[in-house]
């Protein structure tokens, strides 16, 4: 389901309000730079990243270019930006390290651009352009073609996030369909390859180049990845065959070495790009995937082939962890890496050909993004620039235990407080279900910076339905959505208060997304809090049903439609429950929001205002679910604040 994009790194996410604003420094201060993309050579000595600087309050994002980096000592070799006006997708090193092939969008002439970088002679090309967008360019593994995920005349940007094409002529007659392309490395004409009918959303090169396995599904993009199959497409005729259609959510396909076996992600997974599950094998020939991690108590969130053996990523409780894998005895011991958030190419990591060597960009809650890399168990920093960024707050890792689980969550707080003195607090629910608030840095200007500069702490659990431990927790609150994870959250406000200096009587609650639904869940269904702000919420299950743009997503959580068991989606419905909502409520969404419609916003509000309770909404012109216009980032942020200072002081 619903997971708000990070906009730093693409989802998965920043799942709320709270990550949403773009960081900035402060206006007299050194710039941030963001690392994005990182991807590691073959031989591990060159990483490519997509970076860019943001100074001061810059009215708009800024330009990002390509740079090239020494893997030792993280010094600049290289960089590529050329189109001033483009925004870059992930960089793909040649199998010989060579060139790098990078897809450059224009957003204003609505093509896509194919470039190929050629190290050694700091020179740019353009290998093909297309009318429409275009992101995952992949080279063969013999280095002479360039695959890529083209959607040709695109009505919208790729992925449900995105503001969703008007709904206007016979709705549903035109769905985008993006589709594998490829094109000779040396240059000449774009072939589209994969059948017409069918979206594909993620790839990659069989081990001989004939071939590729993916994940695809026939009809609307935007709603079908929760039922997309496993898939092989012939490379030269572009035939797809069905390798396998597990009950699963599916996420990083790839085939071993010796072209026998496919691995991926499957598990409970509420969005596109928030990875979690368990690591499933099954024959590339076709048959019942494997589940080669079977009860482990974490959520895997990365894997890659590296000769016979699978390197993996997971999150354990509150820690990243490295996890090698034997694909036929199963995981070995994990190397913790830390309470930190990771990315790279291949997941949270980029790795060597050989998988001895790895980088990343990484960050927690009080130290901005850099750049490490090294032996995969040895990984050390290599960049410096956002050294001279000082901690903005105070950050405790918070457990619990309610009913059968074992539960965690983020504290957030102020640098300094009062001996004595009891500070308001802001429960920020993320938005998945299928997802995790991680560590990610605050930068100045950012809503959580802004509140706890104004005194407050912001609570960041990790409820049943979460990632983190393993898929059984992930899975615990199907069909119980505000059942045991509210359960789980007020129990939490409980753990706190006993640990910090939080006045329970002063308690706001915010989210967006599923914490949007959570925050509507909790206005109805408790009085502990004084103040609430409600982004893209779901009120009503029923009617959000047949507006939404991507119901697919609701069958694995609620276990049937709403034509079909209409009372387990009215029993999760906030509006059910309207008559006893008190209190102040902020409502806000995009105009044209794919994932959770603008109604469902309007029908709530609506409610609470037959209510008599004091709420505001505000719908924003023209953003989907993730909000992409500075402008109005700045102004929810602005919005928010007043609201909770209004209603908490």
């Amino acid at each position: 389901m619903m997971k708000i994009t990070d906009l730093a790194a693409c989802g998965l996410l920043a799942s709320s309000l709270l990550g949403t604003t773009v960081q900035a420094a402060p206006a007299t201060g050194p710039a941030l730079r963001d690392y994005r993309a990182v991807a590691l050579s073959a031989n591990g000595q060159r990483i490519a990243a997509i970076e860019s600087n943001k100074a001061g309050e810059q009215a708009q994002r800024p330009h990002a270019a390509i740079v090239v980096r020494d893997a030792a000592n993280g010094a600049i070799v290289q960089q590529f930006d050329p189109c001033a006006v483009c925004s870059y997708d992930k960089p793909s090193w040649s199998p010989d390290g060579r060139q790098l092939a990078f897809i450059g969008y224009d957003a204003k002439a609505g093509t896509a651009q194919l470039y190929l970088a050629t190290l050694s002679q700091a020179q740019v090309r353009t290998l093909t352009s297309i009318k429409g967008v275009a992101s995952t360019a992949l080279w063969s593994p013999d280095g002479k073609q360039l695959a890529l995920l083209a959607t040709v005349g695109a009505r919208k940007l790729a992925g449900a996030v995105e503001a969703g094409a008007r709904q206007v002529g016979e709705v549903g007659s035109e769905d985008d369909a993006q589709r594998i392309a490829v094109v000779p490395a040396s240059g000449g004409e774009l072939r589209l390859l994969s059948p017409n009918d069918t979206y594909v959303y993620e790839y990659s090169w069989t081990p001989d180049g004939r071939g590729f396995v993916a994940t695809s599904a026939q009809g609307n993009g935007d709603s079908n990845w929760w039922v997309a199959k496993l898939s092989h497409i012939d490379a030269a005729t572009g035939a797809l065959r069905v390798i396998a259609s597990p009950a699963m959510q599916l996420n990083l396909p790839s085939v071993s070495p010796d072209g026998k076996t496919v691995v991926f992600i499957g598990g409970l997974m509420s969005d596109f790009g928030s990875i979690g599950g368990d690591i499933y094998t099954v024959p590339l020939a076709g048959g019942t995937p494997r589940n080669v991690t079977q009860d482990y108590r974490g959520t895997f969130n990365g894997v890659v082939w590296r000769g016979a053996r699978l390197l993996a990523t997971a999150l354990i409780d509150s820690q990243l962890a490295l996890v090698p894998v034997d694909a036929q005895t199963g995981p070995s011991q994990p190397v913790l890496l830390g309470e930190i958030s990771s990315s790279g190419s291949d997941g949270r990591l980029s790795f060597s050909a050989d998988g001895s060597q790895a980088a990343a960009a990484q960050e927690d809650f009080t130290h901005a993004s850099y750049l490490v890399a090294g032996p995969v168990a040895q990984l050390k920093k290599i960049t410096r620039d956002n050294d001279g960024f000082a901690p903005q707050l105070t950050v405790q890792n918070v457990g619990w235990n309610n009913e059968q689980y074992k539960v965690q969550g983020w504290l957030l707080g102020p640098l300094k407080t009062d001996a004595g003195k009891r500070y308001p607090m802001v429960v920020n629910v993320h938005g998945g279900p299928g997802a995790a608030a991680s560590p990610r840095y605050v930068g100045a200007s950012t809503l959580i910076h802004e509140l706890t500069q104004k005194g407050y702490f912001v609570f960041l659990p990790n409820p049943r339905g979460s990632f983190g431990q393993g898929q059984a927790f992930t899975r615990a609150n199907m069909a119980d959505f505000g059942g045991g994870d509210w359960r789980d959250i007020l129990t939490g406000i409980d753990a706190v208060q006993k640990v910090a200096p939080v006045d329970g009587e002063r308690l706001g609650l915010i989210g967006h997304s599923y914490g949007g639904f959570m925050t509507m869940w909790g206005v109805t269904h408790s009085d502990r809090f004084k103040a609430a702000v409600a982004g893209a919420g779901v009120s009503n299950w029923i009617s959000y049903y047949g507006q939404n743009g991507i119901n697919q997503w609701m069958i694995p959580f609620f276990g049937a439609s709403a034509y079909d068991d209409p009372a387990v989606y009215r029993k999760a419905s906030p509006i059910e429950s309207i008559k006893a909502a008190k209190t102040p409520t902020l409502i806000y969404v995009g105009e044209r929001d794919v994932e959770t419609p603008a109604a469902q916003s309007l029908e709530f509000w609506h409610g609470l205002r037959a209510m008599g309770v004091p709420s505001s909404l505000f719908i924003y012109d023209g953003e989907g679910h993730s909000f992409r216009k500075p402008e109005h980032q700045r102004d929810l942020q602005k919005r928010t604040i007043g609201w909770f200072e209004r209603y908490l002081k």
